[in-house]
């Protein structure tokens, strides 16, 4: 991302428009989704944006960017799976099963119309 926006920052000076640090700064920040969204904010409240440089500001969002990918990794290996063999005789069982669940409800029908 920063590599692009950097493409499109430099054809706009070869244009002759350029823009001040902290416009750059904030639109990188207005960019991000919204899972950063802590992250801007805590970059908005700790760092004076007029004066913080966009290499700065880049390597404060690859750090927080590897830590997030850290802690998803983390994650993924604690979740633990578990596959359950299926066999034909638990299927007519679940059949019996159903039998008897459809003659209780026929039952409680009887009796609610008496």
């Amino acid at each position: 991302m920063f590599t692009r926006f950097t493409t499109i920052i430099n054809s706009f000076k070869n244009l002759g428009k350029s823009y001040p640090n902290q416009e750059l700064v904030r639109k990188i920040l207005r960019c991000l989704p919204k899972s950063w969204t802590p992250m801007v904010m805590a970059i908005e409240e700790a760092k004076d944006l007029s004066t913080l440089p966009l290499e700065q500001l880049l390597g404060s969002l690859m750090t927080h960017e590897t830590t997030m990918k850290s802690h998803e990794h983390v994650e993924t290996k604690k979740k633990k799976s578990i596959a359950l063999k299926a066999s034909k005789e638990d299927s007519e069982s679940d059949g019996d099963g159903d039998v008897a669940l459809i003659l209780a409800q026929f039952k409680k029908f009887l009796k609610s119309q008496k």
